[in-house]
C-alpha cells in the first residue's frame, strides 16, 4: 500500500527552511555528505562553529564566572567499564524500539506516542493527549512492552514512511557504543563511548573537592561529547548519535535538595531568557516517569517547528550516583561537614552529598537559538512613486551569540577606501571576529551579512577619508548611525559583551 499523499504543514515546512538555511550558509552540514551521509551525524561549518563556540562560552561563563562556587573539569570520554555498571547504564540504559514490517523503519516506541500527544495538543484536546502521555508512562514504568504495542495500534498510530500499522513487538534495545578495550587483549571487558558527561564528574567528585578547595554547597560543571545508539526522529540535529552536554552537578547538603532544585530550576529558565528566547515559547514539562532514585526532575522545553520539545533536564538525583559508585569501587565518596547542626549543636559530619543536576544539550540550544533567529519579513525601500516591497531573510541573533560582530565593507574598491577599511579591521579584529568586504553592490553585501546574523555592518566611504567617521548599519532595523572611527571599539563591544546577557541573571 503506498503512503496517502500529504500537504506540507507550516511547521515542517519551516524546519525544511532552516535546514536548507543552516547548510548554504555554513551552519550545519550533514557529516560525509559526498558518501550520501551519515544518519543522525553532523558538522558544524564555519558560521556554524563560531555559533556553537559563542553559546557554550556562555554557558561556561554563566556557571563557572558567575557563581564563586562552581567549578570546571574536562573529563575523558573513555572510562573504566566499571563506571558504567555503576550507574545502570550497562544494565537498563535502553530505549523500546519497534519496527514496521511493511518500511522496515525502526521507531522509538516513546516518541511515537509522545508525538501522537503532541498532535492532541495541537488540535486543541491537551487533556487526551496528557491521559496519552501519563498512561505511556505507566506502561514504561511497568515494563509492560506489550502493553505499549497495543497502546499504539489503538491509537492508530502509523509508519511515516509506510502509512500502515503493520508493527513488530516493542523490544528493549542498548544505546551505548562499545569497542574493544585492549589492542592486544582481545578477552579484555569492553570499553563504552560515554553516553552522558555527568559520570565524568561523579567519579571526580573528591578530586576537585580536595584540589579546589570547595565547601558543600558547590557545583562541578562540564562541556563535552556523548554517544547514543539512538534511533532518530526526522528533526535535524535534535536527537544525534553524537552530540555535547553542558552539564552542571551541584552537591548540596541532604535535606536542602528541595530548595537547591527550585533554585536552579528558576536559573536556568532565566538564562535562556536571557539568550532571547521568548518566555512564550518555553515551558517547563514535569517528568511523569521518574528514576527509581530521582525526586523531581523536570524539562525546559522550547517551542521548536516540530512542537515543544526538551531543551534541558533539571534533576534531583539524590546521593544515587555517588553511592553507587561507592559501593563498587570500595573507596568512600563522602564529605565531612564541619557546619553545625542546629538541631543537634554538633557538626554534620561525614556523609554523601545530594546532587542537584542541570543539563542542556548544546546541539539542542544552537537548533533552538537558529530556529528563533530565523526571520523572514518584508521591508519597504524607497520613498514616494519608487516605493517598493520585498521579503527579507535575516538571523536576529543575539549580538552576543552571533558569528561575526561587523563586517567592514568599502563603499567603492578605489580612492584609499579598501586601505581605510583595513586600517579598521586591523585596529579591531584582536577584540572581534570580523569580515571585511568590498565585492558587489553594497545592497547584495547586507544581504549577506543578514543572512549569517551579522549585527553591525561598518561602511567606509568618501567622507571617511575626510574626517574619520564611518556609518554603521543596524541588522534588525536597517538604520543607519554616523560615528567616529575612535568609538566603534566602545560602541561594539557594549553590544556583543556577555555583560548584556549576565545583567538579565
Amino acid at each position: 500500500m503506498s503512503k496517502p499523499a500529504s500537504t506540507p504543514t507550516p511547521e515542517n515546512t519551516q524546519l525544511k527552511d532552516i535546514v536548507a538555511h543552516a547548510k548554504e550558509y555554513g551552519f550545519v552540514f550533514q557529516s560525509s555528505e559526498i558518501y550520501d551521509g551519515l544518519a543522525a551525524v553532523y558538522d558544524y561549518g564555519p558560521n556554524g562553529v563560531e555559533l556553537k563556540n559563542n553559546l557554550k562560552r556562555l554557558w561556561w561563563e554563566a556557571m563557572t564566572q558567575l557563581h564563586g562556587n562552581v567549578v570546571g573539569i574536562d573529563a575523558a570520554i573513555f572510562m573504566a567499564p566499571q563506571t558504567w555498571e555503576a550507574s545502570g547504564h550497562v544494565a537498563g540504559f535502553n530505549d523500546p524500539l519497534i519496527d514496521n514490517l511493511d518500511s522496515k523503519k525502526r521507531y522509538r516506541a516513546d516518541v511515537l506516542l509522545e508525538e501522537k500527544a503532541a498532535e492532541y495538543e495541537n488540535a486543541g484536546d491537551p487533556a487526551r493527549g496528557a491521559a496519552l502521555t501519563a498512561e505511556m508512562g505507566r506502561l514504561l514504568t511497568a515494563n509492560d512492552l506489550a502493553g505499549v504495542r497495543q497502546l499504539i495500534l489503538d491509537e492508530k498510530i502509523k509508519c511515516p514512511v509506510s502509512g500502515t500499522g503493520n508493527w513488530t513487538e516493542v523490544r528493549q534495545f542498548n544505546l551505548m557504543f562499545s569497542t574493544q578495550g585492549s589492542a592486544v587483549d582481545s578477552d579484555a571487558p569492553p570499553v563504552y563511548l560515554r553516553p552522558e558527561t555527568a559520570q565524568g564528574i561523579f567519579v571526580n567528585f573528591l578530586n576537585v573537592q580536595k584540589s579546589a578547595r570547595m565547601k558543600i554547597p558547590f557545583g562541578i560543571a562540564q562541556i563535552g561529547k556523548a554517544f547514543r545508539n539512538e534511533i532518530v526522529a526526522r528533526q535535524f540535529i535534535f536527537r544525534m548519535r553524537e552530540f555535547e552536554q553542558m552539564e552542571m552537578q551541584f552537591f548540596v547538603r541532604p535535606g536542602t535538595e528541595g530548595e537547591w532544585y527550585d533554585t536552579w530550576k528558576a536559573a536556568r529558565r532565566r538564562f535562556h531568557e536571557a539568550l532571547g528566547l521568548p518566555p512564550e515559547k518555553l515551558r517547563f514539562h514535569d517528568h511523569d516517569k521518574l528514576a527509581h532514585y530521582a525526586k523531581a526532575a523536570v524539562d525546559i522545553e522550547y517551542e521548536f517547528p516540530f512542537g515543544f520539545k526538551e531543551m534541558e533536564g533539571i534533576h534531583s538525583r539524590g546521593d544515587f550516583d555517588l553511592t553507587q559508585h561507592q559501593n563498587l569501587s570500595r573507596k568512600k565518596q563522602q564529605y565531612f561537614d564541619n557546619d553545625i547542626d542546629e538541631a543537634t549543636g554538633k557538626p554534620y559530619g561525614n556523609y554523601v552529598p545530594y546532587v542537584v543536576e542541570t543539563s542542556v544539550g548544546a546541539d539542542r540550544l544552537f537548533l533552538a537559538t537558529l530556529c528563533q533567529a530565523f526571520q523572514e519579513e518584508t521591508i519597504t525601500e524607497g520613498e514616494g512613486e519608487t516605493q517598493t516591497t520585498k521579503q527579507r531573510t535575516l538571523l536576529k541573533l543575539h549580538p552576543a551569540v552571533a558569528p561575526i560582530k561587523a563586517a567592514i565593507f568599502p563603499l567603492v574598491r578605489k580612492d584609499g577606501m579598501p586601505e581605510k577599511a583595513q586600517q579598521i579591521f586591523d585596529d579591531l579584529r584582536f577584540d572581534f571576529r570580523l569580515v571585511i568586504e568590498d565585492k558587489d553592490a553594497i545592497g547584495k553585501r547586507y544581504t549577506r551579512q543578514d543572512l549569517i546574523g551579522t549585527p553591525f555592518c561598518i561602511v567606509v566611504d568618501g567622507q571617511t577619508l575626510e574626517d574619520d567617521t564611518v556609518t554603521v548599519r543596524h541588522r534588525d532595523t536597517r538604520e543607519q548611525t554616523r560615528m567616529p572611527i575612535s568609538a566603534l571599539r566602545a560602541y561594539i563591544g557594549e553590544a556583543v559583551s556577555f555583560k548584556t546577557v549576565f545583567a538579565k541573571l
